[in-house]
């Protein structure tokens, strides 16, 4: 079998840090792992030609050596290396390199070397399923002859021979015959190898496997795995040792796992007669990824083709029964569920044709009631808009009325004040007059009433007070105006907190009053001075000069 498909005569190598780390990872994440090691053997996958191009470079070197040797006991050794490289990748290779050495080995006259070639051409008969010659070429080996260091290859080949008849043996008495041959061999093989060898614990766990104890055959693997570093090809035999144990304890994720990891190893180490890769394709038929099991078994296929291994392809051909019942099996469910997602795509489209005409009623009624809101939407923005312009409107009405009722408190107050003062004034001046008139001081009398200093004082003082009101009302009036007109025209007080009488036409305008013939009264200036400074200061505007005076009247509105 393919566990034993190893020179026993190697001796085995230390601990498996990359295998440890795999199994970790297995041991951890479940499925998780499962699928990253699928993601690493279609990678091996893809790289297959260069592992194989490795390969046939080292076979190359070996050739190349084989030529160059200055003895035959070099070449014997070169030619043993070369048959290690092409048994398991092309077994009419390996058989004729254990021809020539052989004949090397009788040119010599080695009778240890002899029996060595001789065994490597049993071992490729066994591999191509030619039991009876190997069996013959066998029985021309002679044990206790054998040196320490052939025995156990020795027991593995005859171990193999029986092991592969007891598995194709058609009759039961003959199937019991070579099995318990094969445990025999088997046991040979496990004391003939050291304890810790490689080939010891692979016989060893073998042999709890047909024992039923797999249990014990998993911790025993997993602890050589763990505490050796072991090669490519060795990983590959030990990881697939250790899926057969799973296998049998029932724990198919575990076991694929394995499985993975052993067809990893198988590809890198560029061997072409192997069990893995078959087997997990085998696994994943029946659990129906059809498409990755269907490539998985073509590479096997190919390779046991190209490696003559007609072991390995006669038991592919087993296996395609297996994978026809399988497949059709798929094949038979899938119909079932295409014909159950048929029917409810049927059933889904009838109703899609029915939503889709009721749908159809549902617009053309929608249709109709979008164009009765939008001609109400029309309407009401109509009176919306006519709302708006009222709002508008009143809210100017209102604000004027506030602002006027502002004026009008500011003005009677100081209105009354102003009254207060000019009647204050007129009694004194009454008195003054009284005395002057007691007194007899008629020229006096006379003088001050022709003056008119005292009229002058009081529009002084009066037109003081109004600029004062006013820019208390409006204090940024001045700016404001200013802004109306062009930069270079701009009218500036010669006190601030006054008004110039072109100010204060503008500033009457702004409270109101436009009528020319009384602003002329208010200012005791002529119709035309009036006029005149009207139509100065509106040349001078920033813009149209006939909108100036509505821009004034709105200066320090607040209109919201």
């Amino acid at each position: 079998m393919y566990i034993f498909a190893i020179r026993m005569k190697i001796p085995c190598k230390i601990a498996a840090l990359i295998c440890h780390f795999y199994l970790c990872i297995v041991t951890a994440y479940g499925q998780t792992a499962t699928d990253s090691l699928m993601e690493q053997l279609d990678v091996a996958i893809a790289q297959r030609d260069t592992y194989i191009e490795q390969k046939e470079k080292r076979i190359a070197e070996l050739n190349s050596q084989l030529y160059t040797a200055d003895n035959d006991y070099s070449r014997f050794h070169i030619l043993d290396n070369l048959y290690g490289e092409y048994h398991p990748f092309n077994t009419d290779s390996a058989y004729n390199i254990s021809i020539r050495q052989e004949a090397i080995a009788k040119r010599i006259g080695d009778e240890n070397l002899l029996q060595n070639a001789r065994m490597n051409r049993a071992n490729i008969l066994n591999t191509t399923g030619m039991y009876h010659e190997c069996l013959v070429l066998m029985d021309s080996v002679k044990l206790k002859p054998l040196p320490d260091y052939l025995r156990p290859y020795y027991y593995h080949i005859m171990r193999t021979i029986y092991g592969m008849m007891a598995d194709y043996a058609a009759f039961h008495e003959d199937k019991s015959k070579y099995f318990e041959l094969t445990n025999l061999y088997r046991d040979s093989i496990i004391s003939v190898n050291d304890t810790g060898s490689l080939a010891h614990v692979i016989t060893k766990a073998d042999f709890l496997n047909v024992s039923g104890e797999a249990e014990e055959a998993v911790k025993l693997m997993n602890s050589f795995m763990r505490d050796n570093n072991l090669s490519e090809h060795d990983k590959a035999i030990c990881a697939w040792t250790l899926s057969e144990a799973y296998g049998r304890t029932g724990e198919r994720e575990l076991q694929k796992e394995n499985l993975i990891i052993s067809a990893i190893s198988d590809l890198k180490s560029a061997v072409r007669e192997y069990i893995s890769l078959r087997q997990l394709a085998l696994m994943l038929y029946e659990e129906g990824d059809l498409d990755r099991a269907y490539n998985f078994m073509s590479i096997a296929v190919d390779d046991a083709a190209k490696c003559n291994a007609r072991q390995r392809i006669i038991e592919l051909n087993d296996t395609y029964p297996m994978i026809n019942e399988i497949y059709v099996e798929t094949v038979r469910k899938q119909k079932e569920t295409l014909l159950r997602y048929i029917s409810v795509i049927v059933v889904l489209a009838f109703m899609l044709i029915i939503l889709l005409f009721y749908m159809r009623k549902q617009m053309i009624k929608i249709k109709n009631k979008n164009k009765e809101i939008a001609t109400a939407y029309d309407k009401q923005n109509k009176l919306t808009e006519e709302l708006y312009k009222s709002n508008k409107k009143l809210s100017e009405a209102n604000y004027a009325i506030a602002e006027n009722s502002e004026l009008k408190e500011v003005y009677i107050g100081r209105y009354m004040d102003q009254c207060l003062v000019y009647i204050e004034k007129l009694d004194g001046y009454r008195k003054s007059l009284n005395r002057l008139v007691k007194t007899g001081k008629s020229d006096e009398l006379k003088q001050l009433l022709k003056s008119s200093s005292v009229i002058d004082d009081e529009l002084k003082a009066f037109y003081y007070q109004f600029d004062k009101t006013f820019l208390d009302l409006f204090p940024s009036f001045v700016e404001d105006f200013n802004k109306l007109l062009l930069p270079e025209e701009a009218i500036i007080p010669k006190k601030e907190g006054t008004l110039n009488s072109e100010l204060r036409i503008y500033a009457l305008i702004r409270l109101g009053i436009t009528d020319s013939e009384k602003i002329a009264k208010f200012l005791r200036y002529s119709l035309t001075t009036i006029y005149n400074y009207r139509t100065k200061v509106r040349n001078k505007a920033k813009g149209d000069r006939n909108a100036l005076e509505t821009e004034v009247f709105n200066i320090g509105r607040t209109i919201k």
